[in-house]
Order: structure tokens, then sequence, then C-alpha cells
């Protein structure tokens, strides 16, 4: 397909979308949930196509491509079925003294046609959310599944056209040209989750069209230790948050801030984890252990270890690669400095350095130099070190004495701040990002506003005044 062949198909499908959405923002509770229902019925009918895909792309194992990528989608799946009812039904606010007769509710409508891009780490997972809470909020969408993970994008392409019309929701395939031709569009929404400086080409875009975007970035979570906690079992927590998806996932424990009175028992500790976990009869099991992507981010992440070996870090243990199987064994660093290679970008890999810090305060302080993360883990049995920590720093999301547990509430929202992102999505939080929360003023035949009307009455404006 040409360029331009490939460009006017999409203007094509997006002025259908733009067509039907007036009829689709029409729809009920009951409607929007039998196309959810249809949704999680294609996905399941496609489960062994997903393992497959998912293997391929990634060497996710069955285990970890249902618990963080199937059972996830129909747990948020099933979430809104229970509760798009009483999502969508208009809310009721308070009144002041300018419609104190009135009745005031706030109605929320569908966004429109949206635009969701997924990325390549949790191809499935990452796509199917948004889709959801569009769906829930009554939009049209197109999906731009990401080129890297091509089997998944294969699948999901296959689902979308055998289960929706195009009118409504239609997938496209392809690389940077795709997306370009897209963001040229004027979307009502467009949700977009990926790295920063393309978040930023993707706000960029929107604020041509004056388009309201979600992003969902990343960055460097940390993970800070004190020395209340069971450092055996952090060292767990952070090995399996650190190393699920080969360290590709975008609110995984980055680095960890410890106390230096703790390192080495914790190294330690997380090393042991990690033969439990990752290792079987002294190598590196592939049957639970992920790869790296591609060529490409391989090449990053060994020449990452590299340099920060060339910095005079301490390698504790790892930094064995394969090239031939995309695989980068989990590795360690310590006596890391702030200015190391290491420590200016987001490793997206299974590589942890350690800094040590002689106080909580050092660590906070360390944090707060940083971009503020998508989340940050605090391994800490002193209620007054959790507190100060949450309170004294900012991140998406926090954890307290576990690592990425907060994404599988659909209660609580997800996102970013600043530069690792904008807006929240599950459940009821990303129902509102695809909506617009409109105000609604139903006024009764005894409304004030006639009060007001000129010519003005100067006694009447010192009595307005004293009931403010």
């Amino acid at each position: 397909m040409t360029d331009n062949s490939m460009e006017q198909e999409i203007k094509s499908v997006f002025d259908l979308q733009q067509k039907y959405k007036f009829e689709l923002r029409k729809t009920d509770a009951k409607t929007r949930i039998a196309k959810l229902k249809e949704l999680k019925q294609a996905l399941e009918n496609a489960e062994e196509e997903i393992y497959v895909a998912l293997d391929k792309d990634l060497r996710k194992s069955r285990f970890e491509t249902a618990v963080t990528e199937l059972f996830f989608t129909y747990a948020e799946i099933e979430h809104a079925i229970k509760k798009l009812a009483s999502w969508m039904k208009p809310k009721s606010v308070g009144k002041t003294m300018s419609n104190l007769f009135a009745s005031n509710k706030i109605y929320y409508e569908p966004k429109g046609v949206c635009l969701i891009i997924a990325p390549w780490n949790y191809p499935l997972q990452l796509i199917m959310s948004p889709l959801i809470s569009a769906i829930a909020a009554g939009n049209c969408a197109i999906l731009k599944p990401s080129e890297l993970s091509s089997s998944t994008a294969n699948v999901i392409h296959k689902i979308i056209s055998n289960t929706f019309d195009e009118k409504e929701i239609a997938c496209f395939e392809g690389d940077a040209e795709i997306s370009t031709a897209l963001l040229k569009l004027p979307f009502d929404h467009i949700f977009f989750t990926g790295s920063t400086a393309i978040g930023k080409i993707v706000m960029e875009a929107a604020a041509k069209n004056l388009t309201s975007v979600t992003l969902e970035l990343g960055g460097k979570s940390p993970a800070i230790i004190d020395d209340s906690c069971d450092l055996k079992k952090a060292a767990e927590k952070i090995a399996w948050g650190k190393l699920v998806n080969a360290g590709q996932t975008c609110i995984a424990p980055d680095y960890v801030l410890i106390d230096e009175k703790l390192e080495t028992v914790f190294v330690k500790h997380y090393k042991a984890a990690v033969q439990k976990m990752f290792f079987s009869g002294g190598e590196i099991n592939e049957s639970v252990y992920g790869k790296i992507i591609n060529e490409k981010q391989f090449a990053r992440l060994s020449e990452l270890i590299r340099k920060t070996i060339k910095d005079g870090a301490q390698l504790e243990f790892g930094g064995e690669t394969n090239a031939e199987s995309l695989t980068i064994n989990p590795t360690v660093f310590t006596s890391i400095g702030a200015e190391s290679n290491m420590m200016q970008e987001e490793i997206f890999g299974p590589i942890l350095p350690i800094i040590k810090c002689q106080n909580l305060q050092q660590a906070i302080d360390f944090v707060n130099t940083k971009d503020k993360p998508l989340a940050l883990y605090i391994f800490s049995d002193d209620s007054k070190n959790q507190e100060k920590i949450i309170n004294e720093t900012s991140s998406g999301g926090t954890c307290v004495n576990d690592v990425l547990v907060h994404i599988s509430n659909p209660n609580l929202p997800f996102g970013g701040v600043n530069s690792s992102g904008m807006g929240s999505c599950h459940g009821i939080f990303g129902f509102k990002n695809f909506s617009h929360e409109r105000a609604v003023v139903f006024q009764s035949k005894f409304g004030m506003t006639k009060m007001i009307y000129p010519p003005y009455n100067m006694a009447l404006l010192k009595w307005l005044k004293k009931l403010m």
C-alpha cells in the first residue's frame, strides 16, 4: 500500500466514525455492556493465538501472559460491566444562591472518535484497557498497536475486525508512518502509552487540533528501603517486579535507594531470589524469563552495562548477554554515581542499580532531584517513615511493601505526573477520561436570575453581598 492510499484509507475510516459517533452516543448501558461482552468472548476465543503471539514477540510464558495480559483485561471488562450503569447516570451536585431552585447535574457524554496508540511491552493489556473505557463511555475508536510486537498486533487486528464494524472500532497495523498519518487527524481524544520522548510528539500533534490527550509514559521509578523492613521479602518482591517481562515494564522498580548499612545483605537476598525464580541448574530458565523485544533494545541495554562498568560501578552479579536469543541476564550494580549513564534514562530492562544513602532524608532528596516517576515503592514497617516519603515526594502511584500491584485495582486511578504522564485510566477513571463531564442546570419557574436584570438595584446588591 502506498503512503497516499494508506492515508486515504485511514481518512475514510475516520470520516465514517465521525458520522457514526452521533448514533453511538445514544447507546444505553445495556448496549455498551453487550459490546464489552462481545469483546471478552472474542478474546477468550483467541486465547491460544494470543499465547503463541506473545511467546514469539517477548517469550512470555503462558502463566505470565495469562496473569499480566489476559486476566488483567478480563477483570477490567467485568468491572466495567458491573459498574457501567451507575457510571452513566447523571450525578446531582450541590446548589448555590444563583441556582437555588434549580436541579444541577453532571452528564457524562462520549468524547467522540478516539485514537489509542499502544506500546509493545504489554501489547494486549495496554491496548485493551483504554479500549474498554472507550467502549464503556460510548466512543468510536481507532487502534494502533505497536509494530514491534507484530505477532500480537496481527492477532489484535483480527479480533477487532471480526468483532466490530470499522465505523465503530478499527485497527491499523504498521510502523511510525501510520502513527504520523493518524496524528494529523482531528480526533476528539488521544490515548497514548509509551515513552516520554514520543509522548511529547503526540502532545505536539494533538495541540494543532486542540485535541485532549491522555499520556501514560514512564520514568525512573525508585524503590526506597529503610532499616525497619523485612529485607528478604523486600528483595523477593523487587526481584519479581524488576524482572517480570525481562524488566520491560513501565512501572518496574528502576533503581533502589537503601540505607548504607543494609546494602550487602539486600544484594545477597536479591541474588538468592533471582536464582530461585529465574534460574534452573545454574542457567537462566528461558521458559519463565522473557527476552528483550528486538536487537535495537538489546544493543542499548548491552551498551548500558558496558558503560556502567566503565564508569567505575561495581558489578555484583549478572551482566551476561546472549545476542542470539536476545537475553540479558538479571544484573545488579552497586557504587553507582548520580551522574552515571545508568541514572540518566529509564532502564527498561533487567538491570538494577543500587544506591546507598546515609539516611531516609537523603533518599527522599535524591528522588526529588529527578522527574516525577510513574511509580514509587516504599519498603518500610515504620508508619511514620511511610507517611514521610509519601508526603515529601510525588509519583503517579505508590505501593508500600509491594510492587506493581496498584495497577491491578480498577478502583484506583492509574497514571503519571508531568513527564511520567497525564490523565488517569482504569475503572471509573478511564470512563471519565473518555467522557466529557457536561454541566447541566434545569432551572425552575422560581429561578432568581430575573433579580439581577437591569436596571440595577443597588439596595439588592448590598443584600446579595451579605449573603456571600
